[in-house]
């Protein structure tokens, strides 16, 4: 498996499957095929796919440790920006299809609706970690703080569940957030499992940070 990962056509073809749910939207906007409120099935999609990246980037390095598939850790850095990507997405079409691009009406309802202040918030703690996500950020900050930033992905991964829950708790439909609430606790408790299991075993000495192991979300 990483002999497969590490394959210079890995990485072209993870980065077009990410395109994937883009081109499919787009493609359905271009035909008429978003059903009756394109609009709507738009936002809601794109911050659909947003949480779906989070929970994926959160999955890396789980997968890596517990199947020993290090080369898996490359492609964090690709995951971590194509959820910024989506978020972009999904606050442009709120501000295009809801607001209308009116900058004073989006701070009002920011302010106004909870939901939509901590999807904001979700936003902005995003943005930091997408701007420092190449090399040189990583060499400027140094590793150590380069990877209590990005531990916010924590926060972020908490503050997008609520902002998914608040937003179908008005359909009293929540099927969907229980999934998502499971996946980020299992993925969030196994790195409480394994600090605690390093700390019983006496530690562990930091792993370098290499041009494999960089990416937009540190653990």
């Amino acid at each position: 498996m990483n002999k497969l990962l590490l394959h210079p056509a890995a990485k072209p073809l993870v980065f077009v499957l990410c395109l994937l749910p883009f081109a499919w939207l787009f493609y359905g906007a271009l035909t008429d095929g978003l059903g009756a409120n394109p609009a709507e099935y738009l936002i809601r999609a794109t911050g659909d796919w947003t949480l779906r990246f989070i929970c994926i980037v959160l999955a890396v390095t789980p997968l890596r440790v517990m199947s020993g598939t290090n080369a898996l850790a490359r492609f964090r850095r690709m995951l971590g920006l194509f959820a910024y990507f989506y978020v972009v997405l999904h606050l442009l079409s709120y501000s295009w299809f809801d607001m209308g691009f009116d900058v004073p009406e989006i701070a009002k309802d920011i302010a106004k609706r909870p939901f939509i202040l901590v999807g904001f918030s979700a936003f902005v703690l995003l943005t930091p970690l997408a701007a420092t996500s190449f090399n040189r950020a990583i060499k400027a900050l140094g590793a150590k703080r380069w990877q209590a930033l990005h531990k916010l992905v924590y926060v972020i991964s908490g503050l997008g569940l609520l902002h998914f829950f608040w937003m179908r708790a008005g359909k009293n439909n929540f099927a969907e957030v229980f999934v998502y609430a499971a996946i980020i606790g299992l993925l969030l408790g196994w790195r409480v499992w394994n600090f605690a299991r390093k700390k019983r075993e006496g530690g562990q000495v930091p792993r370098p940070i290499t041009a494999a192991t960089r990416g937009p979300v540190s653990r």
